[in-house]
């Protein structure tokens, strides 16, 4: 048996750990850097490389008809007589808009519901920001994604008709005319995939919601718009175009900017675009405080 003298004794080294000493930075900081991380993930930037495939496609998808023409309105100007965009930039994202439409659907879930079924947003609100803070965040994070799909091809567009020597002037309003459309798309789609994928912890479920709420309802006003055409009765289908925020925020951009009409029935008069603006801050307000009401369930 050893005796007490050779024992080991024990030493205490002093790694010289200091305490941080610095500012606290606070709400703004936080909500900064979450809304940077959000907007990154929708894309799979510092996630897995399976994570990247999706978006990565989707947005490739989304330029590549934009490239085509302004390849063909580069090159064949002349040969074709073409004075202007072969599609307009306010119809370009309902070319599109099964593309767009599944970017939010895929994305939607990986920033609302995920935080929800790992229970991560406790982690969150253990920080400086408070519940509204973070879905604004969030929502912000889902627009923003949005609107760099919408609008990249839209950029792309502009830049070949200023190499195909289009009037510039005229070029350049009907750019910032499709830009503020492709904010409001983006606003809209946001905040109706948001609540969507808010009411459900299984990605699948709220995949599915969000296609069914942005597609079928696209393909419904669509089929509602070319019934009324049929039989001239253009009020039912300029109401119909309210349900659809594809046809809504170009019924916007139409009664706006006078840009061209990608619905048989856009809305007429002053008093009817009125009703498509206020349609669309309903929608975009409403997606908000829905949300708003969600988490304050949310232990």
């Amino acid at each position: 048996m050893s005796s007490p003298s050779e024992r080991p004794s024990g030493v205490i080294h002093d790694l010289g750990y200091r305490p941080y000493t610095g500012p606290r930075l606070g709400e703004g900081a936080v909500a900064w850097s979450f809304l940077i991380t959000g907007l990154r993930n929708t894309y799979g930037l510092g996630r897995s490389g399976r994570s990247k495939v999706l978006p990565m496609i989707l947005l490739a998808t989304m330029l590549l008809p934009a490239l085509i023409l302004v390849g063909v309105l580069v090159q064949a100007r002349d040969l074709l007589g073409l004075d202007s965009q072969i599609v307009a930039y306010s119809t370009y994202p309902l070319t599109t808009q099964l593309v767009i439409s599944v970017f939010v659907a895929a994305q939607a879930p990986a920033l609302v519901s995920r935080d929800l079924r790992f229970r991560t947003i406790t982690l969150y609100l253990a920080r400086p920001m408070r519940r509204s803070t973070y879905v604004l965040v969030r929502l912000a994070s889902l627009a923003v994604a949005t609107f760099l799909l919408i609008g990249a091809p839209l950029l792309l567009m502009y830049v070949g008709g200023v190499l195909a020597d289009l009037p510039l002037g005229r070029e350049t309003g009907r750019f910032l005319g499709g830009l503020v459309g492709a904010l409001l798309l983006a606003a809209c789609l946001a905040g109706l995939a948001a609540v969507m994928a808010s009411l459900t912890v299984r990605r699948g479920l709220a995949v599915a919601g969000v296609i069914v709420v942005l597609v079928v309802t696209y393909t419904v006003v669509s089929t509602i718009q070319g019934i009324a055409t049929e039989t001239d009765h253009d009020t039912v289908g300029q109401v119909a175009g309210l349900f659809s925020p594809y046809t809504l925020v170009n019924g916007v951009q139409r009664f706006l900017f006078d840009s061209p009409a990608a619905t048989p029935t856009p809305p007429e008069g002053t008093g009817m675009g009125l009703l498509y603006l206020v349609a669309v801050a309903l929608c975009v307000l409403g997606s908000v405080g829905a949300l708003l009401l969600r988490y304050r369930r949310v232990d």
